[in-house]
Order: structure tokens, then C-alpha cells, then sequence
């Protein structure tokens, strides 16, 4: 079989399309390549949308965490306390066995069962927690001069947060805030492997990677091609963070700019 063959039977396997039986045996390295790229499918559907909506969740979590009222404040912290004092794996462990639960409670909860919305959920979650941390550090660093300048100009309330907080708090947080949805997109990989079942072999890259070893008894093949993929990845992610980290510093002189300086998370 060419790698052309394998790559339109195994292309689009993770998510059910192409041949239904994987190799069992003389198993090429052109194999292994196609079907440990069709799960990081998997990988980046997990990561992009937990990175967007995690997004939108943490600047709330960092506001009522910054907030005097103590009703926004408390559970603000609870939250953050919760999901940034647990591990992940212990995260997916337990919200599985939830939704399992609910499921058998009433079939509408059916979905979260699944891993495409149960961990999804999980590490929306996760991953706000962490991001409104960031986010509420810059918050407190915005400079007070900056602030009195909104005073002189007039701006108040939801403008002056909207033209001068919030963009001065993203300038300040987005660094640290790209090492996280790098570790976000490695952290995609824990999926399959706490509870949430890979259904008919629909599973990630790293669920594949860990076929491939099992079949050869070589893992020094499966496991370097998933970390190529997962580098190529971080590679996109830095390049469209520094975009943007670009456009948030637009208007600094050049001299002073800050670029990204990556601190990699060997664990959490």
C-alpha cells in the first residue's frame, strides 16, 4: 500500500471516516505518521475552543476576583483555588464519573459523556482557572497613571475599562498567558487516558502513539512522531500569539517592545 493510500484510508480516522480496522501488523512508518496526525484532530479541537471560551471565562473570573464585592469576589477564588489547587488528570477522573451520573439521571445529559464535549468542558474550566490568575496579576499591575489619565479624559466605568484597563491588563498578561495555551494544547493529551473512552478507536494522537507501541514493542518510533507534531503545534501557537502580542505593543516604541519569552511547564 503507498503512503498516499494510507493517507486517504487513515486521514480522517480519529473521527470515524476511512477504513474501520487499523494494522495490526507490518506496520510502516508511513502508518504511523497518518493515524497519529488524524488524532491531533482530536488534539487541536480540544485545545482551540477551550483556549476561546477559556478566554472569554477568565477576563469575568479575573474582574469578580478583582471585585469589592464580596458576593463576585468569594466564589471567584473558590473556583480558581479548586481547579488550579487539582490536577488535571484527577479533573477528567472525577467529571467523568459526574456525567455519568447525571446521565443516568436524565438522557439530555447523554453528550458529556463523550469526550468531544465532557472534557472539553473540563478543560475550559481548567484552563479559565488559570488564565483568570494571569489575567487578575496584570489586572493589579495596570499603572495608576494610566488610570488617572482616563480620569482626565472623562472616561469612566465600562470605557475606560474597555480603552484603557482591559487592553493595558492583555499587553501585561500576554506572555505568561501564551505559555498557557501551549500547555493547554499539551495537556489535550490526557483526555483518552483518565476515563473518557476513546468510542470504535476514535481517539486522540497520542492514544494512537500509544497503539503503535504496543504493537511493535518500539516506542522510540509512535512516541518521537507525536512529539514532532505536538512541536510543529506549539510552533503555530507561538507564531499567532506573537502576532498578537505584536499588535497589543503596536504602540510602543520599538526599543522597548517586549517579545515572548516562552517558560515552558514541565509539570502543573
Amino acid at each position: 500500500m503507498s503512503c498516499w493510500q494510507t493517507l486517504q484510508d487513515y486521514g480522517l480516522r480519529s473521527l470515524g471516516y476511512g477504513e474501520r480496522l487499523i494494522p495490526r501488523s507490518d506496520i510502516t512508518l508511513c502508518d504511523q505518521f497518518v493515524l497519529i496526525g488524524s488524532g491531533m484532530i482530536w488534539n487541536v479541537y480540544f485545545g482551540v475552543l477551550a483556549v476561546v471560551t477559556g478566554f472569554i471565562f477568565a477576563n469575568a473570573l479575573a474582574l469578580a476576583k478583582n471585585s469589592r464585592n464580596a458576593t463576585l469576589r468569594r466564589p471567584a477564588e473558590v473556583f480558581i483555588f479548586v481547579f488550579r489547587g487539582s490536577p488535571l488528570f484527577i479533573q477528567f477522573f472525577f467529571a467523568y464519573f459526574l456525567f455519568l451520573k447525571l446521565k443516568s439521571v436524565s438522557d439530555v445529559f447523554d453528550p458529556l459523556s463523550a469526550a468531544a464535549f465532557g472534557a472539553l468542558i473540563v478543560l475550559f474550566l481548567n484552563t479559565a482557572a488559570y488564565s483568570a490568575e494571569i489575567f487578575y496579576g496584570a489586572l493589579r499591575s495596570v499603572p495608576k497613571a494610566d488610570i488617572e489619565a482616563a480620569d482626565a479624559y472623562g472616561l469612566s466605568g465600562w470605557s475606560r475599562y474597555r480603552r484603557i484597563i482591559w487592553p493595558t491588563t492583555m499587553r501585561l498578561a500576554w506572555p505568561s498567558y501564551t505559555n498557557e495555551a501551549i500547555f493547554l494544547f499539551h495537556a489535550t493529551t490526557l483526555v483518552f487516558f483518565s476515563g473518557f473512552p476513546a468510542v470504535k478507536q476514535k481517539g486522540d494522537a497520542l492514544y494512537y502513539a500509544n497503539y503503535f507501541a504496543d504493537k511493535t514493542f518500539n516506542p522510540f518510533v509512535p512516541y518521537p512522531i507525536l512529539a514532532f507534531y505536538f512541536i510543529i503545534l506549539t510552533l503555530v501557537v507561538i507564531s499567532l500569539f506573537g502576532m498578537v502580542n505584536r499588535r497589543l505593543n503596536r504602540h510602543l516604541p520599538q526599543e522597548i517592545r517586549k517579545p515572548l519569552k516562552l517558560r515552558f511547564n514541565l509539570i502543573r
